[in-house]
Formats: structure tokens, sequence, C-alpha cells
């Protein structure tokens, strides 16, 4: 009886989840409806976090409403949201182990900034390796570019985190320099 669940929506005779996500795929769910909801959802809670419209909420749907719609005008949204997004759960995922292995073999309870410090930088990694891929496999040509420029790139990290250190390393209870004025 659960296979006869679903007869009457679309001619869709599933069982599993996969048939119905499969189902949805083929709809226009994934390409369509959660991008749409989205946007949506972000550009109406910007423009009421803004409160340019604080009396009239319905000018806030209106234009959501239309940047929604609008950004599903062309191919570009959906096209995009199916790169980035699945290459975005590889490095959720990345960054899960990463603070699995972390808490396994460190005491983070006396040094959470030390902790801290590591998951921004690794964070900032898988995000720029999710987003080139995703611009990659967009058609948007990055690799020339990274093979000219690796030794640039990766001298001027080197180069704000070592200023990062210098600038976030604590020394005891240096208060800063006065400058010493004659009276």
């Amino acid at each position: 009886m659960v296979s006869g669940v679903f007869n009457s929506w679309s001619g869709f005779y599933g069982g599993s989840l996969g048939d119905v996500l499969a189902h949805w795929e083929e709809i226009g769910v994934f390409s369509y409806v959660l991008p749409f909801l989205l946007i949506f959802a972000l550009t109406f809670a910007v423009i009421s976090r803004l409160k340019l419209f604080e009396k009239n909420r319905g000018v806030n749907v209106v234009i959501a409403l239309a940047v929604g719609f609008m950004s599903l005008q062309f191919d570009f949204v959906p096209r995009f949201f199916s790169e980035v997004f699945p290459r975005l759960g590889i490095g959720l995922g990345v960054l899960l182990v990463f603070v699995v292995l972390i808490g396994m073999f460190k005491d983070t309870s006396h040094d959470e900034k030390f902790l801290n410090g590591i998951m921004v930088v690794v964070g900032i990694v898988v995000a720029i390796v999710v987003l080139v891929n995703a611009a990659g496999s967009l058609g948007w040509e990055t690799g020339y570019w990274w093979q000219e420029n690796w030794g640039t790139v990766l001298g001027v990290v080197v180069f704000v985190l070592i200023i990062g250190a210098i600038v976030f390393s604590g020394g005891g209870d240096d208060k800063g320099f006065t400058l010493k004025t004659r009276e």
C-alpha cells in the first residue's frame, strides 16, 4: 500500500525516498522552487532589516517576489546553485572531519583562540576551493590565472598570516606606548 501513496500525483508510482527526490528533480523543485525560496527569503530579510518600508510590509514582499522571479529568468542561478551547493556540502564535510580530528588530539578547553584561528583559516581555504571549483565548472576559466600567479598569491597569504600572527599574539600586560610630553 505504501507504493500506491503517490499514485494520483502526476503519475508517480515510487515508494522510496530516492524516487521522490528524482521526481522532485524532474518537476523542477531543485532547479527553480528552492532557489526561488532562498532568494526570496534572503531578499525579504535584508529589506525588512533595512526597514526601508517599515510601515508597509506588502512592498517588501512584492520586491522580494520580483527579485526572486527575475533571478530565475535565465538559467544562470539554477546552474550556479547546482554547482556551488554540492561542493559546499563537501566542504562542510571536510570541516566536520577537521573538527573531529582536532577534538580527538587537542585539549581545547584552555586555548579557544588557537582553535578558532585554525577553524577560520581552514574555513577560508575550504570556501576558496569550493568557489574556485564551482567557477571552473560553470565555464569561468581560472586554471591559467592560478598557474601563472600561484606564487604571488601564496606569498601574499603567508605575509598576511605573519602580520596577523604578530598583531594577534599577545605580549603580557603591555598597555601600549604613550608619548611623554614636556610640561
